[in-house]
């Protein structure tokens, strides 16, 4: 093993900064799932949703030379995949789980085939906050260089456990997602909530793509995900559909997610590449532990289900 300037704490200096990296994506996917599945609806179309978000920011971003007028560009084609996903769901006895496989090849397919002119463009990037002015050393710096994405979603998973507790919005998504019945006895649209709380998951989703494309690893290309539309519906399985519960796990996903190159990064040159399978493994281990057939999840909307 390699000597660098800090030592053996470059790992988990290198850990650190590639959680914060590699959980922002995770952080904005299983916060729209979690809205979405609070309101008794499952999409599991989000890993299209932000492959195709982070083709759009790209693009748009290419097109204006403003990577935020990508990043609400995403915003938009995500909160569309999801007004679809949604209306088509409404309707009885259709499969949410069906829907969403067939919305995610969709927004794959359609990202592939709109985003080819793009792949050689260079876009410009996000803006990042250097939290590690104080330090002298570059390995530091580079660990806090943080994205402003990051800040929002860590911003965000406190506003949403908030409302989810204390405002009518959040009052009206717990009934639904408990209950068809009893928000029909409320007067409330059952499936109206639920489009609008499949629109919003979608365009949360789609911010996470603008960070792929725009951030990190900040380039657009087929295989951007490596399907972290899809693991992010175990994050919120595991974070109990918790915003805050969700930032965390996202940061422990990322973690895992950064092993392998935090090991490369000290030195390390034999054996660390199966440490990339890491968030793979544990999402695994994750739908393993969380399911049971006698037993339901703590904190599971009561009216989420495959089918209506």
């Amino acid at each position: 093993m390699e000597e660098t300037g800090i030592g053996m704490w470059g790992v988990p200096l290198a850990i650190l900064a590639g959680a914060i990296r590699v959980s922002t994506p995770f952080i904005f996917v299983s916060l729209g799932e979690t809205i979405t599945e609070r309101s008794g609806r499952i999409n599991l179309g989000l890993e299209g949703t932000l492959v195709f978000g982070a083709m759009t920011a790209y693009a748009v971003a290419v097109m204006t030379s403003s990577p935020w007028l990508g990043v609400f560009a995403a915003m938009a084609t995500g909160a569309i995949f999801g007004l679809v996903h949604g209306w088509i769901c409404k309707w009885p006895k259709v499969n949410d789980i069906a829907i969403g496989i067939a919305m995610m090849q969709f927004g794959l397919g359609l990202a592939f085939f709109l985003g080819k002119p793009f792949i050689q463009p260079a876009a410009p990037h996000l803006p990042a906050i250097p939290l590690g002015f104080w330090s002298g050393m570059p390995q530091i710096q580079a660990a806090l260089n943080i994205n402003v994405l990051f800040l929002f979603g860590a911003a965000l998973a406190l506003i949403l456990w908030w409302a989810f507790k204390n405002t009518r919005i959040g009052l009206i998504l717990r009934v639904v997602g408990d209950s068809t019945d009893a928000a029909r006895a409320m007067g409330i649209d059952p499936d109206r909530v639920r489009l609008l709380a499949t629109a919003v998951g979608g365009s949360l989703a789609a911010i996470g793509g603008a960070y792929l494309s725009l951030y990190y690893p900040g380039s657009w290309n087929e295989r951007i995900s490596s399907g972290q539309g899809l693991m992010a519906v175990a994050l919120v399985i595991f974070a109990r559909w918790n915003p805050i519960g969700c930032f965390l796990a996202a940061l422990l996903f990322g973690g895992a997610g950064a092993l392998g190159p935090a090991l490369q990064s000290v030195g390390v040159t034999q054996g660390y590449y199966l440490f990339y399978a890491a968030p793979y493994v544990l999402t695994l281990v994750i739908m393993i532990a969380t399911s049971s057939p006698t037993r339901s999840l703590a904190g599971a909307p009561g009216a989420l289900s495959l089918t209506k």
